[in-house]
């Protein structure tokens, strides 16, 4: 790299981006990589505190900011994201392709990291983000580095098909089975199916089948047979979560078949929500907090289910860090921390 004078400059190119701060006001390139220096520039890089400039002479193991941005993006970006080869300051965004569940390879993200002269930056990992939100930037920290270490942290960014995507969330026929004597016998009216309807119809998924048992095991893995039957891919049961004698919708799921039954996850609101299987068709118990609170365990797990994750006991567990739900006046979700430590 050599340094020369303003004067000297003229007539050469800008080996790199020239930020201008305004503060308040603008923060961005006043003159980009490439730009060929003229009498005029010369008053306005003085104001913006450049008395020299710089002409690079790349060894051939050395690479340039821009160049080595555009490496590192193409390797980053896994299935459901998009970047264009435009860096700026050798900064490069990626975007969502389309709606979906933003799934961050955290420990390839952080390997990445912990490459000299690199990073990423990402958004929380399961956020529900849009087609065309920015979900990530990369860059090359220095303007020239060794293309040694960007190739190394390429690699570690592609490895697992990417260490950002965007999952699309399948639109299941979801059945509803809202368990409880009283719901049953009409002694209460019904507020369960509307809560869940509206979180799945939110989701674009669609409420197949709605059906109301008593609290007998027998009742309910009959309701779920039928379900299964007419051709639901998804099934949502509310009540008998808890520890009374007559909860015995877990029973229930048990009888219908269910392979997998994981009961309890680390969230409050929702620390008795349940994942089984009957198949692979997901079963998801919803305890009675889903009626007196806006989000629960069910709003962090539902979006990752129809993106296509099997969640098991170790997941559930892990939902623990960030799972504590503050209780603010006005909810603010899902710009908050809840849910946003896995």
């Amino acid at each position: 790299m050599k340094i020369i004078s303003l004067e000297e400059a003229v007539g050469t190119r800008l080996a790199h981006d020239i930020t201008e701060i305004r503060p308040g006001e603008f923060k961005g390139a006043a003159f980009r990589k490439g730009h060929t220096v003229c009498e005029e520039d010369l008053c306005r890089l003085q104001r913006l505190g450049k008395n020299h400039l710089y002409i690079l002479d790349l060894a051939a193991d050395e690479i340039h900011e821009n160049e080595a941005a555009a490496i590192l993006a193409e390797a980053l970006a896994g299935e459901g994201v998009v970047w264009e080869n435009n860096p700026r300051e050798g900064k490069i965004e990626l975007y969502a392709a389309y709606d979906g569940l933003l799934r961050v390879d955290i420990p390839s993200l952080a390997a990445f990291n912990l490459v000299d002269e690199v990073m990423c930056a990402t958004l929380h990992n399961h956020t529900m983000v849009k087609r065309g939100e920015k979900i990530a930037a990369t860059r090359a920290i220095p303007l020239v580095m060794k293309r040694a270490a960007i190739q190394r942290a390429a690699a570690i960014g592609r490895a697992n098909g990417g260490a950002v995507a965007v999952r699309p969330l399948h639109q299941a026929q979801t059945g509803l089975i809202i368990t409880g004597n009283e719901v049953f016998h009409g002694l209460i009216q019904d507020r369960f199916a509307p809560v869940l309807t509206q979180k799945v119809e939110a989701l674009g998924s669609t409420v197949a089948a709605v059906e109301f048992c008593p609290d007998k095991a027998e009742a309910i893995a009959r309701a779920i047979a039928s379900q299964l039957a007419q051709g639901c891919d998804l099934l949502l049961l509310s009540g008998g979560m808890s520890v009374d004698p007559d909860d015995v919708t877990r029973h229930g799921i048990r009888l219908a078949g269910a392979t997998e039954v994981h009961y309890g996850s680390a969230v409050l609101p929702g620390a008795m929500f349940l994942v089984a299987y009957v198949g692979q068709v997901p079963l998801l118990g919803v305890p009675a907090c889903a009626l007196h609170h806006k989000v629960t365990a069910l709003d962090l797990v539902l979006p990752r289910i129809l993106a296509g994750e099997h969640l098991g006991k170790s997941e559930l567990a892990f939902l623990g860090h960030g799972g504590l739900c503050r209780d603010c006046r006005d909810c603010i979700y899902p710009n908050c921390s809840f849910g946003k430590g896995t």
